[in-house]
């Protein structure tokens, strides 16, 4: 397994398994599915709403002996809701519990978006809606600096609750700020990117600060057809580009896209609830693509952004909240 190395020295494996959108009654045993085909990163988040189940997966393989704890990544996001001082502990203590574990290898930032807080017992995850009962429910924000949530953060590293801490969802000019004002640089980047999203730019940036780039939603659409958010013909993977290079590779399409992500640099995270794509989606490090078909599949580039707060926040929660633009 090809890994990144991040500023604290730890050893990010390029591919991880991501829980969003896994259901929650098969999540338990999709985690032992996958640790038995050779996972060792696993990417939640508190917003998917299985992290009980994941932990109760972790706890089926820990006990079993089939894997150490220190031989797992685990990676968690504070949500939304959670922005201010006093709610990063507690947000980050109910995952860990929800997660039966001790610590995190890793804790995002998962938005650049501040929502005003919702208690747990009123609503865990609280999701998007500050009030989903009203007659026009929306989004309602909160001032948070980003700083403010980022020490909070640092101080549960040096508590040693978390062993690294980054962002998802920030562009350079976010990253600059941050690291202008940080006592501890972010360690990780995770936004959405593949052919259709390259992010050439900020991956350069990202690598020359050390800052390791994880790619969500690393196949394009695929996850995003039964949201109404993907047109038909968006799908990456039936590109006659990747197509062509699945034939000549003897591979699939999914594994020739995989492949152009992990030789770029970078780590993909993509989903998958059936054991013969986990076995697919890991199987990258037995073959490469030429510089030549690596730049033909980043030509493919259309900046076309799926996962868009701009967009889906106003379609889905009446509230206009751009953050790329």
């Amino acid at each position: 397994m090809q890994q990144l190395t991040l500023h604290s020295g730890a050893q990010l494996p390029a591919v991880g398994l991501g829980f969003w959108k896994i259901d929650p009654a098969q999540t338990a045993d999709v985690v032992v599915s996958a640790i038995d085909c050779g996972y060792r990163h696993l990417d939640c988040a508190c917003d998917y709403g299985n992290e009980a189940e994941v932990g109760a997966g972790l706890a089926r393989v820990l006990q079993s002996g089939a894997v150490r704890r220190e031989d797992l990544w685990i990676t968690s996001k504070l949500w939304n809701t959670y922005h201010r001082a006093e709610h990063v502990r507690p947000a980050l203590l109910r995952t860990l519990s929800d997660l039966q574990l001790d610590y995190l290898d890793l804790y995002l930032i998962h938005f650049p978006i501040a929502l005003q807080f919702i208690p747990f017992e009123d609503r865990y995850p609280p999701g998007w809606l500050f009030d989903p009962e009203v007659p026009q429910p929306g989004m309602l924000p909160d001032r948070v600096p980003v700083l403010e949530t980022w020490q909070a953060m640092e101080d549960l590293v040096r508590e040693g609750l978390i062993r690294d801490i980054g962002v998802c969802n920030f562009g350079v000019s976010l990253l600059r700020d941050l690291q202008a004002s940080a006592s501890t640089p972010p360690a990780v980047l995770q936004v959405e990117s593949h052919p259709y999203l390259t992010h050439e730019k900020l991956l350069r940036y990202c690598q020359l600060e050390g800052i390791a780039f994880t790619a969500f939603s690393p196949l394009g659409a695929q996850s995003y057809f039964s949201l109404n958010m993907a047109q038909a013909n968006e799908a990456v993977l039936e590109q006659p580009l990747i197509q062509d290079l699945a034939a000549t590779h003897r591979r699939t399409p999914a594994q020739i896209v995989l492949r152009w992500g992990v030789q770029r640099g970078t780590a993909v995270v993509p989903k998958t609830s059936r054991v013969e794509r986990l076995r697919e989606n890991i199987a990258l490090f037995d073959f490469e693509l030429s510089d030549a078909e690596m730049a033909a599949i980043s030509g493919l580039n259309r900046n076309r952004r799926f996962n868009d707060p701009g967009q889906f926040c106003e379609a889905a929660f009446n509230t206009f909240f751009p953050i790329y633009e």
